[in-house]
């Protein structure tokens, strides 16, 4: 997978494209995690909150890469509708999310080289628990238009906020 870096604006054509199944975004991160010359050079770590960067924006989808501190999260969100993937380049991450009644709140540890992808209603919660940094890729389709954060309470997630591509 080559990597064209993309402006702030995803590119657009007369005609939308079908959104990528998540098995195709996990293709995605998975290939360009193995190519590290692509997107190595761009990361940057900073202790004030985790730093991102948008590598790559199309019609159908949109790549970020995100460095991770220790402690540094993203608190419970969805992905306005889009499906996605990520993965972790490099170091380790823990992934909360729910799991219905039966299961209740499921904790996995997400470790290099581990992807991770889901369909457009899906929340979570990603963190960084480890003693040292993370670095992660992730594909989003339809590229994300928006991102609810929610608080999650005895009675089970509660939306709080919503932000748009303006606030990235």
């Amino acid at each position: 997978m080559s990597l064209d870096l993309a402006p702030d604006t995803p590119a657009t054509t007369p005609e939308a494209r079908a959104p990528l199944t998540p098995s195709a975004l996990r293709t995605i991160v998975r290939e360009l995690a193995e190519q590290p010359e692509q997107w190595i050079h761009h990361v940057r770590l900073s202790t004030e909150e985790r730093w991102y960067r948008r590598l790559a924006a199309d019609d159908d989808h949109e790549v970020w890469l995100i460095s991770w501190l220790p402690g540094q999260s993203t608190g419970f969100h969805d992905h306005g509708g889009s499906r996605g993937a990520f993965t972790v380049a490099l170091g380790e991450l823990e992934e909360l999310s729910l799991g219905g009644t039966e299961q209740g709140l499921l904790i996995r540890r997400v470790q290099s080289g581990t992807v991770r992808a889901f369909g457009p209603d899906y929340v979570h919660d990603v963190r960084n628990t480890a003693s040292g940094p993370a670095v992660t890729l992730h594909a989003y389709s339809p590229p994300l238009s928006s991102m609810a954060h929610y608080d999650l309470r005895a009675g089970g997630l509660v939306r709080t906020s919503e932000e748009g591509p303006d606030q990235w």
